[in-house]
């Protein structure tokens, strides 16, 4: 072959996109276990791509580094607001697409634009600011104890069910002021809706705890995300207090869990952390770059028939950004080398950027090196080869991670402690009798931090 011919890219293995013009699918096992060679693919089209997210469901992939960072920062040619969606107009969205919950429209900010979007912005970034560092970190390790002292006898655990899965929706109890009751109908709704074990009843509950504590605050105000958002001058009102802080319950849980989980693949299996200790930033540093806990995301619609990174696009048309593969990117591979380590857009960029990123940072540091202080000979119980990635085209997350480790001799504290040691590894937390179990975790905590 000439050195000069062109190759034609190969679509993966059960990729139905061997015809031209057809649609790439971001879901099933296949595009799960090898995401990257989809990527790979995609680029072929140039820096957007055509892809399907779920049957009958169409979007447009933003793919290229450069052109993401255009789309994320240009608020006047893309929008945010979901009622923009022609296709979901149109009827051409299946009502019960498992997709719609994370992209349908809701009075909040991840869905404003322009002077709604800075209103809530503001309130949302200033009360975020006010979290204190080292009663993050203290409070973690407490949570991560807790945690611990669920397993710790047994000398093996799943790390995404039983610990990255469970500490972050604690964490975010704490931050957020909720007290026994609440607390454990936030975790059993937020674990719900992320399970698919009834996403419709467990939303319903997360939104009913969540009015309660806007309820609660407006009497009697603490020292916590919920009060200093409602103190705000932006003057919230009640359903906008309520709608704000479910997506910041419900949207921050599942991104740091998956952080947590991804980095913690990479120390068990990646030989450059073997010594572990100050490796965990770079652990970090690299997982957002490799494995970004949510992969392709942050849904934008044209407000006008346009062109864009060398194509058409119409006006309401669903356009989503791979942080996946703009980070890993090969026009990117020298750049990223030479530049700073934390340029990637893990954490999305412009207006919309994530304005918890420094919490999530904090809570992650201090989780898996607690974890790993705790459990110093911890190891992966089974081939790294037969790790199953969850399905679905946003998130990028393993479902489960067994591990094995020195059993911790009187590890529990408390008496719920010690009968939860006891019980078998959750396969991956999920099931309706998972979801039922953890509805009182949060009160069970709060009674073994008294102990």
């Amino acid at each position: 072959m000439d050195a000069h011919t062109p190759i034609t890219p190969v679509p993966p293995p059960g990729c139905p996109a061997h015809t031209p013009g057809g649609r790439v699918p971001l879901y099933g096992p296949e595009f799960a276990a090898d995401p990257q060679a989809y990527y790979a693919y995609l680029r072929h089209f140039g820096p957007t791509a055509p892809v399907e997210i779920s049957p009958g469901v169409e979007a447009t992939l933003v793919t290229d580094y450069q052109s993401a960072l255009q789309l994320l920062q240009d608020n006047g040619s893309f929008r945010k607001d979901a009622r923009r969606w022609q296709a979901l107009n149109n009827g051409l969205v299946p009502p019960d697409s498992p997709v719609l919950p994370l992209l349908a429209y809701r009075p909040n900010v991840m869905f404003a634009d322009g002077a709604d979007h800075l209103r809530l912005r503001q309130a949302i970034t200033d009360s975020m600011a006010r979290v204190d560092a080292h009663r993050l970190a203290r409070r973690t390790e407490q949570i991560s104890d807790y945690l611990i002292a669920q397993f710790g006898a047994r000398g093996s655990a799943d790390l995404l069910g039983d610990y990255a899965k469970q500490l972050p929706l604690f964490v975010f109890n704490e931050l957020f002021g909720c007290p026994a009751d609440i607390g454990d109908r936030v975790l059993f709704g937020i674990s719900g809706m992320f399970d698919g074990v009834n996403a419709e009843k467990s939303a319903q509950v997360l939104f009913g705890a969540v009015g309660e504590l806007v309820a609660l605050k407006r009497s009697r105000p603490g020292d916590d995300v919920t009060s200093w958002l409602m103190e705000h001058h932006t003057r919230l009102s009640d359903e906008e207090m309520v709608h704000q802080l479910a997506l910041l319950l419900g949207a921050g849980a599942e991104p740091l869990r998956n952080l947590i989980g991804n980095t913690l693949h990479r120390l068990l299996t990646d030989d450059r952390y073997a010594d572990g200790g100050g490796l965990i930033d770079e652990a970090i540093d690299h997982t957002l770059w490799d494995n970004p806990p949510m992969a392709n995301y942050a849904p934008h619609y044209p407000a006008a028939d346009m062109e864009f990174a060398g194509g058409k696009v119409r006006a309401g048309d669903l356009m989503l950004v791979s942080f996946a593969a703009a980070n890993t990117g090969p026009a990117l591979a020298a750049s990223r080398l030479a530049g700073s380590n934390r340029a990637h857009l893990a954490w999305s960029a412009g207006p919309h950027s994530c304005p918890s990123k420094e919490p999530a940072r904090h809570i992650t540091v201090t989780a898996i090196e607690h974890l790993l202080n705790r459990l110093p000979d911890v190891e992966l119980a089974v081939p790294e080869d037969s790790l199953v990635w969850r399905p679905g085209p946003f998130n990028r997350a393993l479902a489960t991670l067994p591990v094995r480790f020195t059993p911790i001799a009187g590890s529990a504290r408390g008496a719920y402690a010690s009968a939860q040691a006891e019980q078998p590894v959750a396969a991956g937390g999920d099931g309706a009798a998972d979801a039922a179990e953890r509805k009182g975790m949060w009160s069970s905590f709060l009674t073994w931090l008294k102990k």
